[in-house]
């Protein structure tokens, strides 16, 4: 006995793949990435560019020690990860938090409408820009890669 289904069932299944199609292929990117970081350790000499801010001043940027700190997870390391970079460590979990949201949005058929303001950017920015600051001051040692 065979079951065969109608347009009308298999639509729904169509519409949510679909619909699912842009937040898994950014997903794919993301995972490439990271397993590349995984494979390539950023520890080496070598492998990838310096950080032309840190060269040229000697100023960590908010962004130093992001690829030692993707490694580190990639690896399941999650104290040398937060040593190389705090805040990358923050990006990914909220990437993480984002992108599950905008998946079940997706394949609800709804917009992600994350509804962000001037007073969320101010603060993302206020952050980004502290978390500089304080690196690359004495007492943020604790925040160096």
């Amino acid at each position: 006995m065979t079951v065969e289904t109608t347009d009308t069932e298999a639509a729904p299944r169509t519409g949510a793949l679909r619909r699912l199609a842009v937040p898994l292929g950014l997903l794919g990117a993301v995972a490439a990435a990271f397993a590349y970081v995984g494979t390539v350790d950023p520890n080496e000499p070598g492998h990838y560019p310096a950080c032309p801010l840190l060269q040229a001043t000697g100023v960590y940027c908010p962004g130093c020690g992001g690829l030692r700190s993707a490694h580190a997870i990639v690896h399941g390391d999650l104290g040398g990860a937060l040593g190389a970079n705090a805040l990358a460590v923050a990006g990914y979990a909220l990437f993480a938090v984002l992108w599950t949201v905008w998946a079940v949005r997706a394949a609800r058929g709804r917009p992600l409408g994350l509804g962000l303001g001037r007073v969320h950017l101010w603060t993302l920015g206020a952050v980004v820009l502290t978390f500089t600051v304080v690196r690359n001051l004495p007492v943020g040692g604790f925040l160096l890669p």
